[in-house]
């Protein structure tokens, strides 16, 4: 269901691909609760886990659980290529560019690509 993995010196909570779907508010809450269990400080989760609703802006989903794990200080990954969404919408495409560049959520296609964001 899931593991902690160390990436860029950040303790991260990993989830697979069994993970329930982050639907609303309160499954990321419960999402960062399990996290804080295990001690971690940053939230791997499969694009699969989300909701499309969330790559849709416009249904506020994003903002919302962005702002959770703004407001609690952990960091949330988007993994997984999410290009099929990103083509369909202009918004979204710079929310993602946005979000990279900042420190509370980024979106990456690996773990790879995940540790550099980290270690930005």
């Amino acid at each position: 269901m899931h593991q902690i993995i160390e990436l860029a010196g950040r303790r991260v909570f990993l989830c697979g691909t069994g993970w329930p779907v982050v639907a609303s508010g309160r499954d990321a809450g419960d999402l960062m609760a399990a996290a804080w269990d295990e001690r971690a400080d940053a939230v791997a989760l499969p694009a699969a886990c989300l909701a499309p609703e969330f790559f849709r802006l416009a249904s506020g989903l994003a903002g919302e659980v962005t702002q959770k794990f703004v407001n609690y200080k952990l960091y949330l990954a988007v993994l997984g290529d999410i290009s099929a969404w990103t083509a369909q919408s202009q918004a979204l495409n710079d929310y993602v560019v946005e979000s990279n560049r900042g420190k509370a959520i980024g979106f990456a296609r690996d773990l790879e690509a995940l540790a550099a964001l980290l270690g930005s």
